[in-house]
């Protein structure tokens, strides 16, 4: 089927059409999707259309990059897919970077090292830049230099009405906010402009020990102590990993509990700083070295490969570690269901106040729990995890609630989900764009 307006022929892919299924796979292999429609955007023009078609037809509208994270909002509504418009340019003298909607930050980072340049980018390099940036955008450096949210310049988004507005913090501070925080809730972002930061290199890595060598909640007691001593600029986490025995991994991780710390610091001083780390326990291994920030994916090693998973996020004011460490006891190899435990080291720029929605500003740590299986089986596991961290818990991150949009309880403050609700209604009455948070219009 073609829907013309005046600016573009759109293509919509229902269910059947070849094609449809091939455009709606992505990274997150763990929930279907049955938009109604799907778009395939290759510019802000298709988008503009595929928002005024969704509103002529009073379909919900959902926006895809790369499939890390998926838009529940377009469920039986419209799907637009972003990742042809990968355009990206560079402004050296600026510092600055524009990045349309279906850019990967490993993109973004071979763009910017010519010159000296890098961005405030994740761990893994095939994450989405855009739709990271809307979520806050928790990056590898965040304590030395904050929030991506906190650097982008502008955005061009589409509006409910269907419309391409440029937004600025002076054009529309309550927008440019709002974007900056639950943006698919307001719009689809087509392109936004993002500072730099002047880093060529840094000591970075990871020192990991045997998870049934080493007692995970001690190490974990051992991080957190060591955490109190760190400057600014050194931005960390740590990990616990129970890896298959398959073949496709390193020996040195097949079939082991590997628990990790993985540093990132722009300082000269790495080594100093770390040495602490190192006498945690026997070293199963240690990558830590200085390193060309095009390398800097290798810290975390995410895995690259689509795979099904469920997770969710808790920001903390404090890190109790005894209960932490029952955290880690529940969640370990034994567990029912194969669990990820992160902590990240939050504080330093994070904590800096700015002109966007993102919240907890004030949290100390963020544990992550990853895990696999059906949505109630997933959730059997951790709800009962994130139960022990309860008191300490100021709420929810959204890059992290993965596979949990559906639950908005915790993701923002009173005060900033009262203000998102007013906006909401201002921007979009008619509730065209449903990834909600717990901010309906509705």
């Amino acid at each position: 089927m073609t829907f013309v307006d005046d600016s573009t022929d759109l293509v919509l892919l229902r269910s059947g059409d070849l094609g449809y299924a091939d455009e709606l796979a992505g990274f997150q292999l763990g929930f279907t999707q049955r938009p109604a429609v799907v778009v395939a955007a290759r510019s802000a023009a298709d988008v503009v259309a595929a928002v005024r078609y969704a509103a002529a037809e009073n379909l919900p509208v959902g926006v895809q990059a790369t499939g890390h994270g998926l838009p529940g909002a377009a469920e039986g509504g419209v799907l637009v897919t972003t990742r042809r418009m990968d355009g990206i340019t560079v402004d050296p003298e600026a510092r600055t970077v524009r990045v349309q909607a279906g850019v990967r930050w490993g993109q973004v980072v071979a763009a910017a090292e010519p010159y000296g340049l890098a961005p405030l980018n994740g761990s893994a390099p095939g994450v989405g830049a855009v739709s990271y940036t809307l979520g806050g955008g928790l990056g590898i450096l965040a304590r030395e230099f904050g929030y991506a949210a906190d650097h982008v310049r502008w955005l061009e988004v589409v509006t409910a009405d269907g419309e391409l507005r440029r937004i600025t913090p002076d054009s529309d501070a309550d927008l440019y906010w709002a974007l900056l925080g639950a943006g698919q809730n307001f719009g689809i972002v087509t392109e936004l402009e993002i500072g730099l930061v002047p880093v060529r290199t840094l000591f970075g890595g990871s020192v990991s020990f045997d998870g049934r060598v080493v007692d995970p909640a001690e190490a974990l007691r051992a991080y957190e102590e060591w955490t109190r001593t760190v400057p600014d600029g050194l931005t960390s986490s740590f990990a616990a990993v129970p890896y298959p025995d398959l073949p496709a991994l390193p020996p040195h991780l097949r079939g082991r509990y590997v628990v990790s710390i993985r540093v990132a610091h722009t300082g000269a001083d790495g080594d100093e700083r770390v040495a602490p780390l190192r006498e945690i326990g026997p070293v199963l291994a240690d990558s830590l070295r200085v390193m060309p920030y095009a390398e800097s994916h290798t810290i975390h090693s995410d895995p690259d490969f689509p795979h099904a998973y469920y997770g969710d996020s808790a920001v903390l004011r404090e890190l109790d570690v005894e209960r932490a460490g029952e955290l880690l006891r529940r969640t370990g190899p034994d567990a029912p269901r194969m669990c990820v435990v992160q902590v990240n080291h939050l504080g330093g720029a994070l904590g800096r106040p700015a002109p966007n929605a993102v919240p907890y500003r004030e949290g100390r740590f963020l544990v992550r729990l990853l895990t696999v299986g059906e949505r109630e089986q997933a959730r059997a596991v951790l709800d009962p995890a994130f139960a022990l961290l309860a008191d300490d818990t100021l709420g929810r991150a959204l890059n992290f609630a993965f596979g949990a949009g559906d639950r908005s309880a915790g993701l923002y403050g009173p005060e900033t989900r009262k203000r998102l609700a007013g906006l909401k209604e201002r921007y979009d009455p008619a509730n065209l764009f449903r990834r909600n948070y717990g901010v309906s219009a509705c």
